[in-house]
């Protein structure tokens, strides 16, 4: 089974916290026991796992990022977007979470979010439920 999430960001860059959702996926899957992968079929956003009890940490990941001063660098690519295709490919496109007794194992302060790098613009996510036999 795959659940298609469709997901608007609304800034340049933000992570969009999308655990809810890919709760609710695994739930109807009623799956007790498995893998459940999240991908993003996109080239300048991303998907990662981090703290979702304190905002300023999506704030800080995004000013991190921001420290490698990609807009400086001197791209071939004619689209603008280089420093998004670079980042995407740092944090990378999926993740993977195991369930059990259905439900997602995430420690206590870890969510799920999409990273957008070039927003606003809507995107999306997959994500593909694997029961075990």
């Amino acid at each position: 089974m795959i659940k298609h999430l469709s997901v608007s960001s609304k800034s340049r860059e933000e992570l969009i916290d999308i655990t809810s959702e890919v709760m609710k996926a695994v739930s109807d899957s009623n799956a007790s026991d498995g893998i459940c992968v999240i991908f993003t079929p996109h080239t300048t956003a991303a998907i990662t796992i981090n703290e979702n009890a304190d905002p300023d940490v999506r704030r800080d990941i995004i000013r991190g990022l921001s420290h490698l001063q990609l807009e400086k660098v001197d791209f071939a690519h004619l689209e603008g977007n280089s420093p998004a295709h670079v980042k995407s490919s740092l944090i990378g496109c999926s993740e993977t979470v195991l369930i059990e007794k259905g439900k997602l194992i995430l420690g206590t302060w870890q969510g799920i979010y999409l990273c957008e790098f070039d927003g606003p613009r809507s995107r999306k996510v997959l994500v593909k439920i694997i029961k075990d036999s």
